[in-house]
C-alpha cells in the first residue's frame, strides 16, 4: 500500500515539473502538506538505537532563501529516497513561493546543536 501511495505521490510531482506554461493547477498548501506528511510518514517507519545514530537534513524553502526547518531521521532510513524526496518537495515549495508572492522573516535557520534518539525516534534537543 506504501508503496502505491509513494508512485502516486511521484507520479503528482512528476506532472508538477512541467514547464509553467504546460502548467494548469497552481501548487496548493495542501499538496506541499501532504507531501510533507508523506515524508514525515517515510521517517517514522524507521527506528534509532541511540544518538549516534541520528542525523538532520535541511527541509523546505524560505522565500529569501534557506531551509524552513530541519527533520530528523536515524541512518537507517534509505538516505538516497529521503534526499529524492526532499528535494522534490523543496523545489515544489520553491514553486509555491513564486506563485503565491510569498515572504518570509528572512531568519536563518541553523542546523540543531544536539539530536538524540528517544523511544526508537531522532528528536531536536535544542537549537
Amino acid at each position: 500500500m506504501k508503496s502505491i501511495l509513494k508512485l502516486f505521490v511521484l507520479a503528482l510531482l512528476l506532472q508538477s515539473f512541467q514547464c509553467d506554461e504546460d502548467r494548469q493547477d497552481p501548487i496548493t498548501e495542501q499538496q506541499l502538506n501532504l507531501l510533507k506528511q508523506e515524508i514525515v510518514d517515510y521517517i517514522d517507519s524507521f527506528e534509532c538505537e541511540n544518538s549516534e545514530n541520528c542525523n538532520t537534513i535541511a527541509f523546505g524553502v524560505k522565500p529569501c532563501g534557506g531551509p524552513i526547518e530541519y527533520l530528523t531521521f536515524p541512518s537507517s532510513v534509505d538516505l538516497n529516497e529521503l534526499e529524492a524526496m526532499v528535494e522534490s518537495y523543496n523545489q515544489l515549495n520553491l514553486e509555491y513561493n513564486i506563485q503565491t508572492n510569498a515572504v518570509s522573516d528572512c531568519a536563518f535557520v541553523l542546523p540543531p546543536q544536539t539530536v538524540e534518539c528517544d523511544n526508537g525516534s531522532c528528536i531536536i534537543v535544542d537549537n
